[in-house]
């Protein structure tokens, strides 16, 4: 996984991620690690949080404010 540190200066709560063609795995806290697909969030909600993990910037706050379901 790629470690995540958020360029806004605040604590995330998301410390790594790893990305595919149709995902998006989030690790919190360095614990628990939560997949997100296009077919349980939806490919426009999957794209967003690349580029958001990618940027290093407001993946964490993004996943609060929309709550994008998850492979269970």
């Amino acid at each position: 996984m790629t470690p995540y540190s958020s360029k806004s200066g605040k604590k995330s709560g998301v410390t790594a991620y790893r990305s595919g063609t149709d995902f998006i795995a989030v690790q919190f806290n360095g614990k628990e690690v939560y997949t997100y697909t296009y077919r349980s969030a939806g490919r426009a909600a999957i794209e967003t949080m690349k580029k958001l993990a990618s940027a290093q910037i407001g993946l964490s706050t993004y996943i609060a404010q929309h709550n994008p379901a998850f492979e269970e």
